[in-house]
């Protein structure tokens, strides 16, 4: 009997949406994007209080239509956290994936050890590392993290042009490691759907770069003009230590100089997309000011 191995992924799985095109829709893509992001980010705050996780995409491939998910992970200046991290938020992601995709089916041989859970399940053979099973399980009774979960799943159901949904760690793999066939998407997407808010703010790391400077703090919250992956966003700066120390000179501002920041993000759902839209922002903590690195020229003149 053939065994499928998860749990093998740390920090980044190779999505495979199976599909004769090397060209997906953007919003089957988007939406299963988000999904995935919403889901790491409730795991993650689950298992890794005091640290932030930012879900991006690295590289997209060919084949069958593959994107890199990466994850990092942001450390909230907690001085008790380091020594816990745990690098299996997208382990889970996968696992609960895979597991709830299953046919149901009453002859299913469930083996549990102390180091690993076995699934026998028709001709197929699960393993799944025992840490990395108990924490999808836990994750049924998380509401944030299930909606992510299932999100991914619809979002490939809708796109009839998709056959399969894999996850692999490379992107030259032509097979993904994990399989789940369209027949199989059923068992996921069907779940009763909590109502979503229309509304929602997210918190997350963020590196910007300033554009224009608000140099007096004001009840109203006046805005800083900044870049961010590209994109002109605005947005107040709400921490109090930051003005101190720009008060006191400890720290010199100036347009081209990136901060280190926690960013919070104001979403409205779009019924459209199937996705949430940032809306407005705000930062609640600047974390790091880095300078604008300037290069002096040194000219010689020979008389």
């Amino acid at each position: 009997m053939p065994a499928t191995q998860l749990g093998q992924f740390e920090d980044s799985f190779v999505i495979h949406f199976g599909t004769k095109s090397n060209r997906i829709n953007a919003y089957t893509l988007a939406s299963t994007l988000a999904g995935i992001a919403d889901a790491a980010k409730a795991a993650n705050d689950s298992l890794n209080p005091g640290f932030d996780i930012e879900v991006v995409v690295e590289a997209i491939g060919r084949g069958s239509f593959k994107a890199r998910i990466r994850s990092y992970y942001h450390n909230q200046n907690n001085l008790f956290s380091g020594a816990g991290l745990k690098a299996i938020v997208l382990n889970i992601i996968s696992t609960f994936i895979y597991i709830h995709t299953l046919q149901p089916d009453p002859k299913m041989n469930v083996i549990v050890t102390g180091a690993e859970v076995v699934i026998e399940h028709g001709s197929e053979r699960i393993v799944i590392p025992r840490a990395v099973h108990d924490a999808a399980i836990a994750m049924n009774s998380d509401t944030k993290f299930c909606g992510g979960a299932t999100q991914v799943i619809r979002s490939v159901s809708k796109d009839n042009a998709i056959s399969s949904l894999g996850f692999t760690s490379s992107m030259t793999d032509k097979v993904p490691s994990i399989l789940i066939p369209r027949e199989r998407f059923q068992y996921l997407a069907e779940t009763p759907e909590a109502e979503l808010p229309q509304c929602r703010e997210v918190i997350e790391p963020a590196e910007i770069t300033i554009l224009r400077a608000v140099l007096s703090r004001s009840k109203s919250k006046r805005r800083w003009q900044f870049v961010m992956g590209g994109i002109r966003i605005s947005a107040p700066i709400l921490d109090s230590e930051f003005y101190r120390k720009f008060t006191a000179h400890e720290i010199r501002i100036a347009p081209g100089d990136q901060l280190q920041v926690r960013l919070k993000i104001k979403q409205k759902f779009s019924i459209e997309a199937g996705i949430y839209i940032n809306e407005g922002y705000e930062i609640t903590e600047v974390i790091d000011h880095i300078q604008k690195v300037v290069e002096i020229q040194s000219t010689i003149t020979q008389e």
